[in-house]
């Protein structure tokens, strides 16, 4: 195993190993093993086998969650579409473990989002907890996600090389004793400091599979700026991700590695219909930028391991796989490929792929069976023998343990559940505006009138378990609300309003990405209008909105420095900074608030 060095042939490739890197990789295979699962083992391959297991997106989803379910269905008809409790870090290294044991050599990645936007369990502790849990399951490399950058470079290469973060009055660092690190590396090719243009993490490493040398190379979705709060990205310049996969796997063959994988935080989707068909190779409706991405990545990739959009697919581009899991451990993406020993290839011909949901305790019985029968060898017997890992679930339930008592206090109750379904606005996006605006209405606290919120801030429902009144903890608070962002109260003309409204559909796919709107706006979305003409009838409590009116506006931090493409906001005056939205958030649930069930946003054709 080693690094991509800067003894590259290539001048544009001259990086060097950032520091203390070298101290984070697994020394062998061997050192990442786990335990012995019975297993199945798969019969030997006329060359070398290697099997690659990835998670993407799993957010610090390390507890079994009640919610946390798998849209599955089977790749034959037989019957509705199941909804499967899956996920938990447990049950993630009880599959990873079962499908190790099958195969003489494998290894375990994760393509990005690892942390980032995550439970208490995990945002609490900076994130250490997950990081912890993923050295003892024995995850082998990955790459980062955009909320890699959520906190910055510098916390980032923190939680890498170990350490304890300073002090801070409502995290917690070196909870369990010195935090020593990732004993995985991460991989970006196209990330680079401004200052130097070397690049922030290594952008390849090369491990040796009897005898034959493969390469993983790594990249970010280039659009991570748009999507990060800007000081999160401060000093960093993200390229294109295929033109610096290829110039680092043309780098690579040089070195006379012809075995290439790569992982990109970027993915697509499936057309609404074919959604839980995440294992049909002809991905109907497919589109998205990885698929794009893809045609453009050199045919000496062999592999192709996606992220990001959190879907499940399995796609065959150009005769080499394209693969997402899904999200949040609910699934786990595998790919067998055989190592040529004589050209040091890939044996295309051979290479196998699999989606595996990763079920849990909590699976019942009639849908084990169901999954199971769809599964074919060797993944079934994986499988069937998976077992959650009692160590793994040992480290969960301490960190949960030093969570609960934050985790558990009681914030207030809901008349309803708060969902993220909508064709515009949500219950949930409507309860968090509305609980923005609430905590900045004040003349003192900026006198807003209007609250808007990015979807991507909503990273949970808000479900009432039984009969209304529900009560919700803090914990559900923060699942949905995690990324700690502060209140931006500005002024905007009705006419800026209208423009930031209208580039809702700034993206290429036209399709509006929603800003969530409080109640005291309301707007028709007229969807056959000419781009800049879609927004009519803005009305702020019933009344028109002129060009000319001053409006109050709050928005969090995130958006007021021009997240989401959202460039406008950063033209807004007189600002003035309030609480944090998980602030607002609890102070609206203290209410009692009810679901709104009318959206605020009209459509039109």
């Amino acid at each position: 195993m080693r690094l991509l060095l800067p003894r590259l042939p290539i001048p544009s490739l001259r990086w060097r190993r950032p520091v203390g890197l070298l101290a984070l990789l697994p020394l062998t295979l061997a050192a990442c093993a786990q335990p012995p699962v019975a297993s199945t083992p798969v019969p030997a391959a006329s060359g070398i086998p290697l099997r690659l297991m990835a998670v993407n997106d799993f957010h610090g989803h390390l507890e079994e969650e009640a919610d946390l379910t798998l849209t599955w269905s089977a790749s034959a008809p037989a019957g509705p579409a199941l909804r499967l409790p899956t996920g938990g870090a447990p049950a993630l290294a009880g599959l990873v473990q079962a499908l190790r044991a099958q195969v003489p050599h494998s290894l375990f990645l994760s393509s990005g989002d690892l942390v980032g936007a995550a439970p208490l369990v995990s945002s609490l502790f900076r994130h250490e907890s997950t990081v912890t849990v993923m050295n003892q399951i024995g995850l082998d490399l990955g790459i980062p996600g955009n909320h890699e950058f959520d906190a910055g470079q510098t916390e980032l290469l923190r939680l890498l090389k170990g350490g304890c973060a300073a002090a801070d009055p409502t995290l917690s660092s070196c909870a369990t004793g010195p935090y020593p690190g990732a004993r995985f590396p991460l991989l970006a090719a196209n990330v680079v400091k401004q200052a130097d243009g070397q690049p922030l993490l290594a952008p390849a490493l090369v491990r040796t599979i009897g005898g034959v040398k493969v390469g993983f190379i790594g990249a970010v979705t280039r659009h991570t700026p748009a999507i990060v709060v800007p000081s999160g990205v401060a000093g960093l310049r993200f390229t294109d991700e295929a033109e610096a996969i290829n110039r680092t796997a043309a780098a690579l063959q040089a070195q006379g590695v012809q075995a290439l994988v790569a992982l990109v935080h970027e993915g697509g989707e499936l057309d609404a219909a074919h959604r839980s068909d995440w294992n049909d190779e002809r991905c109907p409706g497919a589109s998205g930028a990885i698929f794009d991405m893809a045609r453009h990545i050199t045919p000496a990739v062999d592999v192709v391991f996606s992220a990001h959009t959190h879907q499940g697919y399995r796609c065959l581009i150009d005769g080499r796989p394209v693969v997402q899991a899904g999200s949040y451990g609910r699934g786990l993406a595998v790919v067998d490929l055989v190592l040529d020993p004589v050209t040091g290839d890939v044996d295309r011909a051979a290479t196998r792929s699999r989606n595996l949901p990763v079920l849990n305790d909590h699976t019942p019985a009639a849908a084990r069976a169901r999954v199971l029968a769809d599964t074919p060898a060797p993944w079934h017997d994986a499988l069937a023998q998976a077992r959650e890992d009692a160590g793994v679930a040992a480290t969960v339930a301490r960190y949960a343990a030093l969570a609960a008592p934050q985790a558990d206090r009681p914030v207030g109750r809901i008349g309803g559940s708060f969902t993220r379904a909508g064709a515009t606005d949500s219950t949930v996006g409507r309860l968090v505006a509305d609980a923005q605006l609430a905590a900045t209405r004040a003349p003192a606290l900026g006198g807003a009138q209007i609250a808007l919120t990015n979807r991507g801030g909503l990273r949970s429902d808000l479900l009432c378990h039984g009969t209304p009144p529900c009560p919700v903890s803090f914990g559900e608070a923060f699942t949905l609300q995690p990324f700690g962002n502060s209140l931006v109260v500005m002024t905007l003309t009705g006419a800026e309003l209208k423009a930031l409204l209208e580039n809702q559909a700034h993206r290429a796919d036209d399709e509006p990405h929603w800003l969530q709107p409080s109640a005291s706006l309301q707007y028709r979305w007229r969807r056959s209008a000419a781009r800049g003409q879609r927004v009519q009838e803005m009305r702020l409590n019933g009344q028109p909105i002129t060009p000319d009116q001053p409006l109050r506006v709050v928005v969090n931090s995130y958006l007021a420095e021009g997240g989401d493409g959202f460039h406008g906001f950063r033209a807004g005056r007189e600002r003035l900074g309030g609480v944090q939205d998980l602030q607002a958030l609890v102070e609206q649930l203290a209410r009692g608030p009810a679901p709104d069930p009318q959206p605020r946003i009209t459509l039109a054709d």
